[in-house]
């Protein structure tokens, strides 16, 4: 019977892991669009790839107002486009052509919110998924969440994880591979008895495992992005 329940624990941890490690995938790939032209984002909305256009509008370095925009093609393919003016110049594309060459297709136009990472809650399971209408991904984080709350953790204090977990970004990842065991551990194994992580030095360790995810998810959005089509 204890096998069993191991069985189902290891298995919701896997599918847990496996959703929250796709969602970092797409929060990655979103920071680090690969370069487009005005054209191409408007080709390939008329053909229908566009998914999800995001847009900023930011002041103009001689005036006037510029539209930044950017868009994916399925959750793993993201572009930005040329800033173009919407104000100064007779052929400036503004937000009505935007919504114009958008209205035919599928695609949902949203206006972007500022980027990057909250303080103390990851932002990332709520963000740019949301977008894409996967909203499990944030989902699957709060269930994470509520599991650590509920259980006693064997590396660090509920304190300790709550840092990890908010302003740690990476928190819900760690849990789900370390905690009660480590995930590769085999049934009946158990790691060497330590002593926990208090809340003190979780709150510090989230700084630094903060620093490193937004260093990390720019360089494999990069690397990727470099890769993709």
């Amino acid at each position: 019977m204890r096998r069993g329940w191991w069985i189902a624990g290891v298995a919701v941890r896997i599918v847990l892991l496996l959703i929250l490690l796709f969602g970092a995938l797409v929060v990655a790939l979103s920071v680090s669009p690969t370069p487009r032209t005005l054209s191409d984002f408007r080709s390939s909305l008329t053909a229908g790839r566009v998914s999800v256009v995001s847009y900023r509008v930011t002041p103009g370095e001689r005036g006037g107002e510029i539209l930044d925009l950017r868009w994916s093609e399925g959750p793993l393919i993201w572009h930005r486009g040329d800033r173009a003016p919407i104000s100064g110049t007779p052929d400036g594309y503004t937000l009505e052509r935007l919504m114009a060459d958008a209205g035919p297709s599928w695609a949902r136009v949203v206006q972007e919110e500022e980027r990057g990472f909250g303080w103390w809650y990851a932002r990332w399971p709520f963000g740019v998924p949301a977008q894409l209408g996967l909203w499990w991904v944030g989902a699957a984080w709060v269930v994470t969440f509520l599991i650590m709350v509920g259980s006693t953790p064997r590396l660090g204090n509920r304190w300790a994880w709550f840092w990890m977990f908010g302003a740690g970004q990476v928190g819900a990842l760690a849990f789900l591979l370390l905690e009660p065991r480590p995930l590769w551990y085999r049934y009946g194994r158990r790691p060497p008895p330590r002593s926990r992580v208090e809340g003190g030095l979780g709150c510090l360790l989230s700084v630094v495992t903060a620093t490193a995810a937004v260093a990390a998810a720019v360089a494999v959005g990069n690397l990727l992005n470099a890769v993709l089509p």
